[in-house]
């Protein structure tokens, strides 16, 4: 066990090391400071799920042991043992919505299979020209949608897997883009200290690309000519999914009676955005109530996070009720509120 627990630490280092010298020799050939901003399309697949994790500034990666972990790791499935729901609401920022609601099944007696699905849709949006910059009276919308469906287990009573695939659709206006891709996971509870590691890969998938009718137009290729227009049709350039790369650690660093804190640390890569590091901590009275707090480095958005929760207990169920604020550097508060049920408890 010693020796697997230091291995997996290595693999962690080196994985850092090299997300660091690539990014070095990146910089060296281009004279200057690269950033891979705009080098993705379907951003709302990075956006955090659930107030608690949230509330941790993201660092769940290794500690996702519900249905969030749909979006975190999926191997963090394989701990529901009972069938349960989740729902999540995020008040983002420009008028945006993002909502997420999960519904999780035991599929004998070391697996667990689960559904999910992120909608992040916008409020209605004037439609506006040229001869009107004003509007035309017309509006539309963004919306970003994706359905998943995870599978996840454990090999032995220490490691777990979980994987997941999603089809994931893109509308702007007219215009519409869909595909599929696929997340990978796994966890692995070293039995010290409460010290568990993750690895996860997210986003694996092929190119997208937009169609619609908005591509289609009527137009002449000289005006002065008194020639009939002709039909033309406008290119859209395909795009990739953010590829994300989330490796995590987390401890127990207090667990007696009626106190509980853990702290976890997270190390993400992403293909289009520098590297990222995500710390945070949750403390725990009494198995009921939680306060929670965390910091994301290397983001140009986010920084220090905040949270509660709430847990509740009846005969029949049980469940949680968690808020989470992220104050942005520009555009304000993120508020999020969730709400977990378990069934069987």
């Amino acid at each position: 066990m010693k020796k697997t627990f230091i291995l997996l630490i290595s693999v962690l280092s080196l994985i850092v090391y090299n997300a660091y010298s690539v990014d070095d020799i990146t910089k060296a050939v281009t004279k200057g400071e690269f950033k891979k901003v705009g080098a993705a399309g379907g951003q709302f697949l990075k956006i955090g799920i659930g107030a608690r994790a949230e509330g941790m500034a993201g660092a769940y990666g290794s500690l996702a042991n519900d249905l969030t972990a749909i979006h975190w790791n999926p191997a963090g499935i394989a701990d529901l043992q009972n069938m349960s729901g989740y729902f999540s609401y995020t008040q983002w920022v420009a008028g945006l919505s993002h909502n997420f609601a999960a519904i999780s099944l035991p599929v004998g007696e070391n697996f667990t299979a689960a559904a999910g699905l992120i909608s992040f849709v916008s409020d209605k949006i004037p439609v506006t020209t040229l001869d009107f910059p004003d509007g035309t009276g017309n509006t539309y919308r963004y919306s970003d949608v994706a359905v998943s469906f995870t599978f996840s287990g454990y090999l032995t009573s220490q490691f777990s897997f979980g994987i997941t695939a999603k089809y994931i659709s893109s509308t702007f206006a007219s215009l519409y883009s869909d595909g599929i891709a696929f997340d990978v996971g796994t966890m692995y509870d070293t039995g010290i200290q409460g010290i568990k590691l993750g690895f996860s890969m997210h986003n694996l998938g092929t190119e997208q690309e937009y169609r619609g009718v908005d591509l289609k137009s009527t137009k002449k290729y000289i005006e002065e000519l008194f020639a009939a227009p002709q039909d033309i049709q406008y290119l859209a350039s395909p795009f990739a999914l953010p590829l994300v790369f989330r490796a995590g650690i987390t401890s127990n660093v207090i667990d007696i009676q009626d106190h509980k804190l853990i702290a976890a640390l997270d190390f993400i890569t992403t293909s289009d955005v520098a590297e990222q590091f995500a710390i945070g901590a949750e403390y725990t009275w009494m198995n009921f109530a939680s306060v929670r707090a965390g910091y994301r480095f290397g983001s140009d958005m986010f920084g220090f996070s905040a949270g509660v929760g709430l847990k509740y207990l009846t005969s029949g169920f049980s469940g949680q009720i968690d808020y989470s604020i992220n104050p942005t550097f520009e555009l304000g508060l993120v508020n999020r509120i969730s709400i977990a049920l378990n069934l069987g408890d």
